[in-house]
């Protein structure tokens, strides 16, 4: 609503307000500073014989500069103490069975990579005495803390096929009719 009236008020008399705006005299520039302009002070002969005229003083100062570029000597690395220490990540083969072809062949110790999680998730739950936490940290070199947290929040999915019977007797349910 407010729009409207701001509308209403914006168009009133646009154009008496307009052609009375065009109608003004238009006001005069304020006057240029002399200093602005360089243009009547390059018309000068005094200047111009300035400009071209050469000094012998800054002259033979100039003839005295005299600049020499090198570039730095070049230093082979050698791979020496150049390079802050880094430790060493040891790492540990895969045990992947007859998935080896989908995973990588080398992980840190410490990590496992996703088809061992899959894996040993799998594993535990066909087989919880078996595959215990603890048998599972010392296999993939895990600590125990993460095996018992990794068992507890990740669960595989598990998939289940009905049989045709139950299939058939699902989708032939019929509706009662309403009479």
């Amino acid at each position: 609503m407010g729009g409207r009236v701001t509308r209403v008020f914006r168009n009133f008399n646009v154009e008496n307000r307009a052609s009375r705006e065009i109608s003004k005299e238009k006001p005069t520039p304020a006057p240029w500073h002399r200093t602005a302009r360089l243009d009547a002070m390059a018309d000068s002969p005094e200047i111009k014989e300035e400009v071209l005229r050469k000094d012998d003083r800054f002259l033979t100062l100039l003839k005295d500069v005299y600049v020499e570029s090198r570039d730095p000597p070049v230093r082979v690395k050698d791979g020496g103490g150049e390079h802050l220490p880094r430790k060493q990540e040891e790492k540990r083969l895969t045990k992947l069975g007859h998935l080896e072809g989908l995973d990588v062949k080398k992980v840190p110790k410490g990590k496992i990579s996703l088809v061992e999680a899959l894996t040993l998730l799998n594993n535990h739950k066909l087989q919880p005495q078996i595959w215990t936490a603890e048998k599972i940290a010392a296999e993939y070199s895990l600590e125990l803390k993460e095996v018992n947290s990794l068992l507890e929040f990740f669960i595989p999915f598990a998939v289940q096929e009905f049989r045709k019977e139950t299939k058939k007797a699902i989708t032939s349910h019929k509706p009662k009719k309403l009479t």
